[in-house]
């Protein structure tokens, strides 16, 4: 399995490469705050879409909807670009990424503060595995709701997000698109059109 490019627009040298995964229903301006504060430590992010979730199915929108609004958001960066992937899980992803992309390609997965807590936490059958998976694929994980603490000092880069983008979501982009209150400061411009196209709201 490898990733599935659906865009991807570079105009300079990549040596790393930043896989931010998410359902992108729809895609906020946390999402993209969170994209280019990995531009830090990555030449280029991939904005990821599973075509199946672990724990959930999509609901709403078709994976080919959200598809085209990711397009539409990366499309305006040339370190930006969206690809599918056939797993859910992040460091499946990294192993899809690394039959796509040359084999000296560094490369990261970008979660939050709650999900590299579960991605540590996990089963993995034996002691060591999430230590050996973050050397071999570093979290850079976005200090939203709180900083990630660890004791590891290798394999875990932290992402500075403005406060501003604290309580940014799609859960309350889609609440407040269906109370009929004020959603556009949340979502990027670039893609208000089409996200109130899908809500039926007002653009």
């Amino acid at each position: 399995m490898a990733l599935d490019f659906f865009h991807r627009s570079l105009a300079h040298t990549v040596r790393r490469v930043a896989l931010l995964p998410g359902a992108w229903n729809p895609p906020t301006t946390a999402h993209l705050a969170v994209a280019t504060a990995a531009l830090g430590w990555a030449d280029e992010v991939v904005f990821v879409m599973p075509k199946a979730f672990p724990h959930k199915q999509y609901e709403d929108w078709p994976i080919e909807q959200r598809m085209a609004l990711v397009r539409d958001l990366v499309s305006a960066e040339n370190s930006f670009s969206a690809a599918t992937t056939e797993s859910g899980y992040y460091f499946e992803m990294a192993e899809e990424a690394r039959v796509t992309l040359a084999g000296d390609t560094e490369i990261g997965l970008v979660c939050g503060r709650d999900a590299a807590e579960r991605i540590a936490a996990w089963d993995y059958g034996r002691p060591g595995v999430f230590e050996e998976m973050i050397a071999r694929y570093p979290l850079l994980v976005a200090t939203r709701g709180g900083e990630y603490r660890s004791p590891l000092t290798q394999g875990i880069i932290a992402l500075e997000l403005a406060p501003r983008f604290e309580h940014v979501s799609s859960t309350e982009v889609r609440r407040r698109a269906a109370a009929g209150e004020e959603w556009r400061a949340l979502v990027p411009e670039s893609i208000h059109a089409e996200v109130a196209r899908m809500y039926g709201v007002c653009a």
